[in-house]
């Protein structure tokens, strides 16, 4: 049975909402007394907050109780992958939280067999709830949501996140690629927010030459739900990141060979997610 069929799939997405909606609750409690909040770092621009333990903490304790059998990844805590994984960024975007920016999020994507089919990316303090399921569309706080209808690089907003695993230089190269190729280019600081905004159509593409499970498995859902071009991000060793590439159609092709980034072939939307590579 299909994943998008499958009754297991179908309690799990009903569970996800409600499992954002507390970790949501839990983190603003933290963001909204983050000056008493412990923050540390874990390497260069690495941040680390009391909010990433607790809230991930609360994610893996309620999967746990409802799904014993499901696995977790997290990017706080790790984790195994197994037939039904879990992968969990408690908070995405960790150095806007603790500077009090309110570009962060919660992002939650549930994996069958090694295709993702199930995303939810929580924004408590933009009061944003992103949400799909694999072949049943993409919404924003119960909204349906779809990329924008860009269809040249002179007209698009794109964003590239950076990766302190990959030479600086690189990233700038492409940044500077995409200016001259006639795009604007910005950046948040959360990957998965960036997927979010090219879901709804805030942005026209979301790029990184590295990036981890955890700030893209809920995404890569919402994103190819919405009608985004999604490169394959869940092939080989996925646990050790991958390069992304997450645009709108009409560019996407643009953006992947300004900066040498892999976009997959194209294909049906609805399709993107159910592939098993990056």
């Amino acid at each position: 049975m299909s994943g998008s069929a499958n009754p297991e799939v179908t309690l799990r997405f009903l569970a996800l909402q409600g499992l954002a909606a507390e970790a949501a609750a839990l983190a603003m409690r933290y963001f909204e007394n983050r000056d008493a909040m412990a923050i540390s770092l874990k390497g260069a621009q690495d941040w680390l907050t009391e909010a990433d333990g607790a809230v991930e903490a609360l994610i893996r304790s309620r999967i746990a109780e409802v799904f014993p059998q499901d696995s977790v990844l997290g990017e706080e805590g790790g984790g195994e992958v197994s037939e039904r994984v879990w992968i969990v960024d408690p908070i995405d975007g960790t150095a806007n939280f603790a500077h009090g920016d309110t570009t962060w999020c919660i992002s939650i994507g549930f994996l069958l067999d090694g295709t993702p089919e199930l995303g939810c990316i929580a924004a408590p303090a933009l009061g944003e709830t992103y949400l799909a399921r694999r072949g049943h569309g993409a919404t924003m706080n119960g909204k349906p949501i779809k990329v924008a209808a860009t269809d040249t690089i002179t007209r698009a907003t794109v964003e590239h996140g950076w990766s302190p695993r990959l030479p600086v230089a690189g990233y700038i190269n492409n940044v500077r690629a995409l200016f001259e190729a006639g795009a604007n280019v910005k950046r948040s600081a959360s990957g998965a927010m960036g997927l979010a905004s090219v879901a709804c159509g805030r942005s026209d593409g979301y790029l990184e030459g590295h990036i981890n499970s955890w700030d893209v498995a809920a995404g890569v859902v919402i994103a190819s739900e919405a009608g985004a071009r999604v490169s394959d991000f869940f092939s080989g060793d996925w646990t050790r990141g991958n390069p992304i590439v997450v645009a709108a159609p009409g560019i996407a092709e643009d953006a992947a060979r300004v900066t040498g980034l892999p976009l997959a072939p194209a294909s049906h939307p609805k399709d993107a997610a159910s592939q098993t590579g990056d």
